[in-house]
């Protein structure tokens, strides 16, 4: 076995766990004992605050030694299972694993039945934790893209490292440090979660021909910290229109951006920071249901607006008689310009990498030299979203066409006000 990496190398610090309220937290392990390792303290959390856990686990672990036998590996597997059930009896988890039985160290060649079997249990869950899907084991890989791969639209995703912390240095490039954030256990959580581990005894002495143990020492180590660590997983791809569509269903005002002090507050605030009293031109993409579309019409000669929702659009152009609403989504959507005042109120995060990039060019490229983009965005991350607000204004702020004018951050949103050169 190759050698560990010492648990005194890991000095790295991160923002603390976001504390938010889920209903139903699907958990996905590769093998019995991932979750607890890399986990319980969490589990146990979020148990406590009533969410319904699922732990779906997709091998018995029957070959973590690989010299065994048929017969050898099925008494293994069932061993792992009945381990598995002590451990969460230690933790206080009430929690009857779902055993997928998929061949231990093989789930990659089985990653398409793995898919298969996960979106069953993935329907109605708002968090889904599963292995960093760039862990240092195959295994840990293919259920970390598969529970990627069915977890719902509007579920947050977070995954846990394992064999990171014993394979990877923390230099090694390739490891989403930005996207770290870290639960820190209770006293009693760590104690649970020390008392679960210790019934994982089949992978903590040595192997039926003495092989090492898999979980040595300074492998738990690792798994002894006051704290466990967890890498946001956004979605690769700019959230679907269906899921915007859908909010639209039987409401006229899915963000309640009439009623809410959020929505109101940040509004007054866009409209209080613009530059200037009067433009000739204003273009906002993602105008929803209207409200600000109205509000910003009195402050131009011409308003383009246009949403990729079509309820939105009717809502719009109800709402703002004498704009020009339009069916129309970024980046494709972006007029030519010129335009003298852009308005990007809660959408730039929701695009991928690609879209972003051509979005902002766009915009940019058909401002007129001395015009104005306005961006407005939620700070906490949205479950659809790619981005988080936060980096969004920091990619504009770096624009080399733009100057910031203004900007304002509070513990729920920024705005900043840019003006082309």
């Amino acid at each position: 076995m190759r050698p560990f990496v010492p648990e005194t190398e890991w000095t790295r610090t991160f923002p603390a766990w976001p504390e938010q309220e889920f209903r139903h937290a699907l958990i996905v392990a590769a093998h019995p004992d991932d979750e607890t390792l890399g986990a319980s303290g969490l589990l146990q959390h979020l148990h406590a605050a009533g969410t319904t856990v699922s732990l779906v686990v997709a091998t018995d672990g029957e070959a973590a030694f690989p010299d065994s036998g048929a017969a050898e590996r099925r008494e293994l597997g069932r061993a792992r299972r009945e381990e598995l059930a002590r451990s969460l009896a230690a933790q206080g988890l009430p929690v009857e694993p779902v055993w997928l039985g998929l061949p231990d160290s093989d789930l990659t060649a089985h990653s398409h039945e793995l898919v298969d079997a996960l979106r069953a249990h993935a329907v109605g869950a708002d968090l889904c934790l599963m292995p960093w899907p760039e862990d240092p084991h195959p295994d840990h890989q293919a259920a970390g893209r598969a529970a990627l791969a069915v977890a719902p639209d509007s579920a947050h995703c977070w995954s846990y490292p394992i064999w990171l912390w014993h394979w990877r240095s923390p230099d090694a490039a390739g490891i989403p440090w930005h996207r770290g954030h870290s639960y820190r256990l209770t006293t009693g959580e760590r104690s649970a979660k020390a008392a679960a581990i210790r019934e994982f005894t089949s992978q903590l002495r040595p192997g039926p021909r003495g092989e090492a143990p898999i979980l040595p020492a300074e492998a738990l180590a690792h798994f002894a910290r006051p704290v466990e660590t967890f890498f946001r997983q956004p979605p690769e791809r700019s959230a679907p229109v269906a899921r915007f569509a859908e909010l639209y269903d039987g409401a006229d005002d899915p963000w309640q951006v009439e009623s809410r002090w959020y929505e109101r507050r940040k509004r007054a605030l866009l409209l209080a920071s613009l530059p200037r009293a009067r433009y000739g031109t204003i273009v906002e993409p993602g105008c929803g249901t209207g409200t600000l579309t109205r509000q910003l019409a009195g402050r131009c000669d011409r308003l383009v607006a246009f949403d990729p929702v079509p309820a939105a659009v009717a809502l719009a152009r109800a709402a703002a008689p004498g704009a020009e609403v339009r069916h129309g989504l970024v980046p494709e959507a972006v007029p030519a310009g010129p335009v003298d005042l852009f308005v990007y109120s809660e959408l730039l995060y929701y695009l991928d990498e690609t879209d972003l990039e051509k979005t902002i060019e766009a915009s940019v490229a058909a401002l007129r030299p001395g015009g104005d983009l306005v961006a407005v965005h939620w700070l906490p991350w949205a479950p659809e979203a790619p981005h988080e607000g936060a980096a969004v204004h920091e990619r504009l702020a770096a624009h080399p066409a733009l100057d910031p004018l203004v900007t304002h951050l509070d513990e729920q949103f920024r705005l900043d006000v840019l003006r082309r050169r």
